[in-house]
Protein backbone atom coordinates (compact mmCIF):
# COMPACT_ATOMS: atom_id res chain seq x y z
CA UNK A 1 0.00 0.00 0.00
CA UNK A 2 1.28 3.62 -1.02
CA UNK A 3 1.71 6.27 1.48
CA UNK A 4 -0.79 9.05 1.86
CA UNK A 5 0.35 12.25 0.09
CA UNK A 6 0.27 15.36 2.11
CA UNK A 7 -0.63 17.92 0.51
CA UNK A 8 -0.04 20.84 3.31
CA UNK A 9 3.46 21.93 4.66
CA UNK A 10 4.44 24.70 6.83
CA UNK A 11 7.01 27.12 5.40
CA UNK A 12 9.38 28.65 7.68
CA UNK A 13 10.80 32.15 6.57
CA UNK A 14 14.85 31.42 6.81
CA UNK A 15 14.62 35.79 6.99
CA UNK A 16 12.36 36.27 9.93
CA UNK A 17 11.23 33.16 11.26
CA UNK A 18 7.57 33.50 9.93
CA UNK A 19 5.68 30.32 9.60
CA UNK A 20 3.18 30.18 6.70
CA UNK A 21 0.97 27.10 6.11
CA UNK A 22 0.56 26.62 2.25
CA UNK A 23 -1.07 23.83 0.07
CA UNK A 24 1.06 22.63 -2.39
CA UNK A 25 0.42 21.91 -6.36
CA UNK A 26 0.46 18.78 -7.42
CA UNK A 27 0.85 19.55 -10.86
CA UNK A 28 3.84 22.24 -10.68
CA UNK A 29 7.05 23.14 -8.90
CA UNK A 30 6.72 26.37 -6.75
CA UNK A 31 10.15 27.73 -7.53
CA UNK A 32 9.33 30.92 -5.43
CA UNK A 33 7.06 32.14 -2.68
CA UNK A 34 6.62 35.64 -1.23
CA UNK A 35 6.77 35.48 2.75
CA UNK A 36 3.85 37.33 3.92
CA UNK A 37 5.68 39.04 7.10
CA UNK A 38 8.92 40.51 5.50
CA UNK A 39 8.18 40.67 1.89
CA UNK A 40 11.63 38.22 1.15
CA UNK A 41 11.29 36.28 -1.83
CA UNK A 42 12.18 33.02 -0.84
CA UNK A 43 13.97 30.47 -3.67
CA UNK A 44 14.95 27.02 -3.44
CA UNK A 45 18.09 25.83 -1.87
CA UNK A 46 20.88 24.45 -4.52
CA UNK A 47 20.23 20.87 -5.02
CA UNK A 48 16.46 21.36 -4.17
CA UNK A 49 13.62 21.31 -6.80
CA UNK A 50 11.30 24.01 -4.81
CA UNK A 51 10.87 25.84 -1.60
CA UNK A 52 8.58 23.43 -0.27
CA UNK A 53 11.98 20.78 0.05
CA UNK A 54 13.82 23.52 1.40
CA UNK A 55 12.05 25.57 3.98
CA UNK A 56 8.51 23.55 4.33
CA UNK A 57 7.69 20.51 7.06
CA UNK A 58 6.79 18.09 4.11
CA UNK A 59 8.60 18.03 1.12
CA UNK A 60 7.22 18.49 -2.32
CA UNK A 61 4.51 15.27 -3.42
CA UNK A 62 6.86 13.71 -6.38
CA UNK A 63 9.50 13.63 -3.27
CA UNK A 64 7.06 12.06 -1.20
CA UNK A 65 6.16 9.47 -3.67
CA UNK A 66 9.85 9.05 -4.94
CA UNK A 67 9.12 10.63 -8.02
CA UNK A 68 11.43 12.41 -9.81
CA UNK A 69 10.60 16.32 -9.32
CA UNK A 70 11.29 19.34 -11.53
CA UNK A 71 14.77 21.55 -11.21
CA UNK A 72 15.21 25.03 -9.70
CA UNK A 73 16.39 26.95 -13.05
CA UNK A 74 20.06 28.04 -13.27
Amino acid sequence: MAAEIILTSELTCPHCGFRQTATMPTDACQFFYDCINCGVLLRPKAGDCCVFCSYGSVVCPPVQAAQPCCRAPA
